[in-house]
């Protein structure tokens, strides 16, 4: 399997998304494509073929984080996104992975590989912790203003996703809303509560937000501006009490006690670290475009990898393709 990796996207590259690539080569047996500038890759690369596994595309151009997507993409036609996304059109790699510009990746992912046939919207899915372990939250930026159709795509291709990667056979899907009634919410929610009732999905009703975390849910649909928030709290939450928790660790006088919590938070960081989950893929565009942080180090590419390899070896695109033939042909999509 080939993986092209943008090496210019990030906080961190091309240093750390190098890195990444070596150790996904070197522990998930990938060959990956490191897109960008050739010569700054090399000097990170340092001799290092990993067995061959690793190769290098040149592509002098980069998409900055504050460039306009869209512009950026149509006028900077050789620049390591666009590049990496190519290869995968022309199926000289399997998935694109980046830690760039989101919007970016979104707009070459849209014009290079194009939308699943039936998908209106294509949904980022990402997934957050939860007391029973994780839960696929979508959409978390893609769409801010959406129908509830664009729900109910995501609710599809968001339990496809919890079927084919997690391994759940019937996953339960959940509305994020401000309460658990039927007849709570704003115009988007209560008319995507009633066609998601009639739906075929394992449809669980409304959930809150501060269900989300307690594990009630499997997938969790939402508009892409409430996925955002959603997704940006849990982020500075999982911070601020990793800090508290130093700050009262600091404080505790028992040696063994001291240990004792050490270890327990060691254990509790590694549960709420994003670098752990590695990246979230755009569902819903024909092919696999895998979305990393923007300060995504060594570990969390390796992870991207990771989450790109598992998607094209379950065949999560063909599975959304087919399965929205089959709901187009019921007249749903119409």
């Amino acid at each position: 399997m080939k993986i092209a990796l943008d090496a210019m996207g990030g906080d961190h590259a091309q240093m750390e998304i190098v890195r990444g690539a070596i150790d996904a080569a070197q522990e998930l047996g990938v060959h990956i494509i490191l897109v960008g500038d050739q010569d700054r890759i090399m000097k990170e690369m340092d001799g290092n073929d990993v067995g061959g596994l690793v190769s290098v595309v040149h592509a002098p151009e980069v998409v900055r984080m504050d460039e306009h997507p869209v512009s950026a993409v149509r006028k900077k036609k050789n620049s390591s996104i666009v590049v990496a996304t190519q290869l995968v059109k022309e199926g000289a790699a399997d998935a694109v992975v980046s830690a760039g510009s989101t919007g970016a990746q979104m707009a070459s992912s849209l014009f290079i590989l194009g939308r699943i046939a039936g998908v209106e919207r294509p949904a980022i899915s990402t997934l957050l912790p939860t007391m029973e372990g994780v839960v696929a939250l979508l959409d978390v930026g893609a769409n801010v203003d959406c129908k509830p159709q664009h729900l109910k795509q995501f609710a599809i291709m968001g339990s496809l996703y919890a079927e084919k990667i997690l391994g759940l056979p019937s996953p339960r899907v959940g509305l994020l809303n401000i309460g658990a009634e039927e007849t709570k919410g704003d115009e988007l929610t209560l008319a995507s509560y009633k066609i998601l009732k009639e739906s075929d999905i394992n449809f669980t009703g409304n959930i809150e937000g501060r269900d989300i975390f307690l594990g009630g849910s499997d997938v969790v649909v939402c508009d892409g501006f409430v996925g955002n928030v959603v997704l940006k709290s849990a982020e500075g939450l999982a911070l601020s009490l990793m800090g508290m928790f130093k700050q009262e660790l600091g404080r505790l006088e028992d040696i063994i006690g001291r240990e004792r919590m050490v270890h327990i938070m060691s254990s509790l960081k590694r549960r709420l670290d994003y670098a752990e989950y590695g990246g979230a893929p755009l569902l819903g565009v024909n092919g696999v475009s895998v979305i990393s942080h923007g300060s995504s180090r060594a570990r969390a590419i390796r992870n991207a990898v990771r989450v790109a390899k598992e998607t094209v070896e379950q065949g999560l695109v063909q599975a959304i393709k087919e399965k929205l033939e089959t709901e187009s042909s019921k007249g749903v999509t119409d």
